[in-house]
Parts: structure tokens; C-alpha cells; sequence
């Protein structure tokens, strides 16, 4: 259900905007940017986290596995406005890893290599103060890292210019899918009723007259 549903979104190229609609107008991670213009990646999350200032953790989960086609999500974890990677870690994991893409929820440092690049990145920011490549003692923050890892790991992000939605894993059903089958449904019919029939959003969207002419049946989200 999971490749259904990815491939779904990507063939339809299903916008944050639509996906966050179904699933009740939620999902977003807050305040997660594009880095650079124009990228569109969807794809099952692989979680990756620093912490305390240090992107360690970072460096030490990718070498342990080397994933690929994914989603990476670097979260931040108890880490104080520094940049969690930069250039040469984003190159490894995009390029050498042949990942989708970086999403992060720190900031990033090297923008001017990162924008050259044009890679697919969203993150909160950019800033030149890194993090330490030095081990920390993460004991305090086991339940906060595994609450978060067993909700990221294994869901689907899409991101756009709108920014990132997370499908969580609890809502990889048939009946998700539904909902992106019907909403891609929903805007084909409000686009045929504002662009061809020239009604009012009003009439369209608040009223929803269609319904009349297409026997009754809602496909609204």
C-alpha cells in the first residue's frame, strides 16, 4: 500500500496543499521550508536525528546503514539554532546515497554550495554556526528519540514549495488512497466549473453546485 500510495501521488503530482487536505488539513511539519525552488520529492521517511548541539548521531546512523531512495528527515533534537549539516554530508547522502531528499527540522549551513547545487533540501533556515562533531551522552533524550523515530520512520513525506506533509504510517490504508483518488477528482470538477463554466468560487467551492450535475455524489475532502 505504501509504493500505491507514493506512486499515486508522484504519477498525479498531488501537491502538500491536497495531501494535507486529506488528511484534515494536518500533517505539515512546521515552520520546513524548500532550500531551493522548484523541487517536488515524494518517498518513504528514513529518520535521522542530532542532538545537543552535535550532529554525531548524524554522521554514526549512516554509516552504520547506508539507505537510498528515501526521504531523509534530520530532526533536531534539543539542538540550539546551529545548522545540523552542510555541504559535504548533504553531497554524501544525495549524490553518493542517491537519496530523494533532505528534509530537516534545524537549520543547514553552506547555502551558497547548497543553492549552487539546486539540491532538493526544506529545512527551517540556514546559518553558518555548525553543530560539533562530538559525541554526547543522549540517555536523557531515549524517549523523545524513540517516540519520534517510530512515528517518522517508515512514513511517506511529500514535499513541494508549500513545504513538507507527513503521511504518518496510521494512515497508509486504502482508504487514504481514497481520499487522494477523490480530492484529485474534487479539483478537476472545481477547475472544469471556474474555467469552463465560469461560476463563482462560491458557487463552486461553499455551494458546491456541481453535485447537482453529477448525481448527487460528494467527493469533496
Amino acid at each position: 500500500m505504501k509504493k500505491k500510495i507514493i506512486e499515486y501521488i508522484i504519477q498525479n503530482r498531488i501537491s502538500t496543499t491536497e495531501v494535507a487536505d486529506c488528511l484534515g488539513k494536518a500533517g505539515v511539519l512546521p515552520e520546513v521550508l524548500p532550500l531551493n525552488a522548484r523541487h517536488y520529492a515524494v518517498g518513504e521517511i528514513q529518520y535521522l536525528y542530532a542532538i545537543q548541539d552535535s550532529n554525531w548521531t548524524v554522521h554514526e546512523d549512516l554509516d552504520r546503514q547506508m539507505v537510498s531512495d528515501k526521504i531523509v528527515l534530520i530532526d533536531a533534537v534539543d539542538v540550539h539554532d546551529r545548522a545540523i549539516i552542510g555541504d559535504l554530508v548533504s553531497k554524501y547522502i544525495l549524490l553518493y546515497c542517491q537519496n530523494r531528499a533532505i528534509v530537516c527540522t534545524g537549520k543547514m549551513r553552506d547555502a551558497h554550495y547548497l543553492i549552487k547545487e539546486n539540491y532538493p533540501i526544506w529545512c527551517k533556515g540556514v546559518s553558518p554556526i555548525g553543530c560539533f562533531n562530538e559525541a554526547v551522552d543522549k540517555t536523557a533524550f531515549l524517549d523523545v528519540i524513540n517516540e519520534r523515530r517510530n512515528f517518522y520512520q517508515g512514513s511517506i513525506a511529500v514535499c513541494d514549495d508549500s513545504g513538507v506533509v507527513v503521511i504518518p504510517k496510521t494512515q497508509i490504508t486504502e482508504e487514504f488512497y481514497d481520499k487522494l483518488v477523490a480530492i484529485e477528482l474534487q479539483e478537476d470538477i472545481w477547475y472544469d466549473c471556474i474555467d469552463r463554466k465560469k461560476w463563482s468560487t462560491f458557487k463552486t467551492i461553499c455551494l458546491k453546485d456541481y453535485l447537482k450535475e453529477y448525481g448527487g455524489r460528494s467527493e469533496s475532502i
